[in-house]
């Protein structure tokens, strides 16, 4: 794996814990409880408390740590990923002056986990829009009621971040986001999760059934459809930057696992080892160069956030193009492991192959290739004309 600073937090012994756990979690499609239980012990689900993002480098330290993360244990890493998402948000935010989510930062100090109740089934404007519809109370409060899926740490959280669409006069919808505790009424688990990888995050689908909200717990009113609001910037930047390294340490952990099967294994008819083979070396040198490319970027992006440089309107590019890149990296280095590491590799038990399961449940997070390649080419040309 690529050399990086040592991450206090996470010792050799301890992600060597994780590995050793991650292909039982798999099988049994279960929570990684006892990953979990030891991340919460070392303060890892408060770095960017204690380091925030700015100038102490927060994002660039949650980066690497969840790249070492998930090297080992790539759905221990995804899960936790959520929570660090708020923490991030809050970071971002605060460093921004704006303080409307300071709470997260101290409830988080606290030892509250936090979850994304976000995405919906066939909702493609993903912040800008929501299906979840908000009624107004006659006490001031809101009633939401929608579906949310991918709700990763079901099993633990504690506090959930939900949205939804309050409709208003002559079309001035308002999207509201919202935190609420877990055991709100009308907050309902459906233990449904049973994907093709990255079965250990447990990202049940959440039912919200007229879940009451008082006024004030409501944090942010933002107009539906694209704007520039900070919080939509705060939630794009720390999901897609940490979710890139997610896949990066899946991308690494592949790429070693090839470099050694072709250390290892010989050729009969050639009798050299197949790392002579010029074929393989060429198609592992084509995977590394591919994360090498998605490295330099995360470091890029990492670096300008904590730094608060103004791209401007280059912002949402940049992040996506990280996020599809990091991901195109890690199919391409577990493809490449299955490909040079035999036949054995191909059994639904080995690392590699579960690997390659985990990689490709990166197309599925915002922003799909499609919707990447359309941000793109609107930072480039403009919004199409029809």
């Amino acid at each position: 794996m690529t050399a990086s600073t040592p991450d206090p937090l996470l010792t050799a012994e301890l992600l060597e814990r994780f590995r050793a756990r991650a292909a039982g979690y798999d099988d049994a499609n279960t929570f990684f409880t006892e990953d979990f239980a030891e991340l919460e012990s070392a303060g890892y689900l408060r770095m960017l408390v204690d380091t925030p993002p700015g100038d102490a480098g927060g994002m660039g330290g949650a980066a690497a740590a969840q790249r070492r993360l998930a090297s080992a244990a790539p759905a221990t890493a995804l899960g936790v990923n959520m929570h660090l998402v708020w923490t991030a948000v809050a970071g971002l935010l605060a460093d921004r002056g704006d303080a409307s989510l300071r709470f997260v930062l101290d409830d988080a100090a606290q030892g509250e986990i936090f979850a994304f109740g976000v995405s919906e089934p066939g909702n493609d404007a993903v912040l800008f829009d929501s299906l979840t519809r908000v009624e107004s109370l006659p006490d001031g409060g809101f009633g939401f009621t929608g579906t949310k899926v991918f709700t990763s740490l079901s099993p633990v959280w504690t506090r959930l971040g939900i949205f939804g669409k309050l409709e208003g006069q002559n079309g001035e919808d308002v999207i509201l986001h919202a935190f609420v505790p877990r055991g709100t009424p009308g907050v309902e688990i459906v233990e449904d999760w049973n994907p093709l990888g990255m079965r250990a995050t447990q990202s049940h689908t959440t039912r919200l059934s007229d879940v009451r909200v008082p006024a004030g717990a409501v944090f942010r009113r933002i107009p539906a459809g694209p704007n520039a609001d900070l919080l939509v910037f705060g939630i794009f930047a720390a999901f897609e930057s940490l979710i890139a390294s997610v896949y990066l340490g899946i991308a690494d952990r592949a790429l070693d696992l090839a470099a050694l099967a072709l250390a290892r294994r010989r050729s009969h008819v050639a009798d050299r080892p197949l790392a002579d083979d010029p074929v393989l070396r060429n198609l592992l040198a084509g995977a590394a160069m591919r994360r090498t490319g998605a490295e330099a970027e995360l470091r890029s992006v990492t670096q300008d956030l904590d730094a608060r440089t103004d791209v401007g309107s280059q912002w949402f590019a940049r992040l996506v193009t990280l996020k599809t890149h990091a991901v195109d990296a890690a199919v391409a280095a577990t493809g490449a492991a299955l490909h040079v590491g035999g036949g054995s590799g191909f059994s639904a038990s080995s690392e590699v192959a579960r690997l390659h399961r985990d990689a490709l449940a990166g197309q599925f997070h915002p922003s799909t290739e499609e919707s990447a390649r359309a941000t793109v080419a609107t930072a480039l040309l403009g919004p199409p004309s029809t």
